[in-house]
């Protein structure tokens, strides 16, 4: 075992900042908490056994727009209710025009 000596004062300010890091993590995290009660949210994995379709579906529906997500941490979620609402509306959408069938 290793045995490190730092001045009081050293700790103090390493303590003082650690507080403050706490903080604020503290607050940015209060800030999110209601959005994500209030409704469920879902990754893609999830999105893609509801929606019966493949990551790569998914990503056309991103860029298209015809399902909102939004990005947290380098991952993306969506509203249950608007997975819901898509499916409501029977996904009308082909994925390889502009969202018009061939019929």
């Amino acid at each position: 075992m290793e045995v490190i000596a730092i001045q009081k004062s050293a700790l103090d300010s390493l303590n003082n900042e650690l507080k403050d890091l706490l903080e604020l993590t503290e607050n940015t995290t209060r800030k999110y908490t209601p959005i994500f009660r209030e409704e469920k949210w879902l990754d893609n994995q999830e999105v893609c056994l509801m929606l019966g379709i493949t990551k790569r579906s998914l990503q056309t529906y991103k860029d298209k727009g015809l399902l909102p997500y939004s990005r947290l941490n380098r991952k993306n979620y969506f509203k249950l209710s608007d997975v819901q609402a898509l499916l409501q509306a029977g996904q009308p959408y082909n994925t390889y025009n502009d969202g018009f069938t061939d019929e």
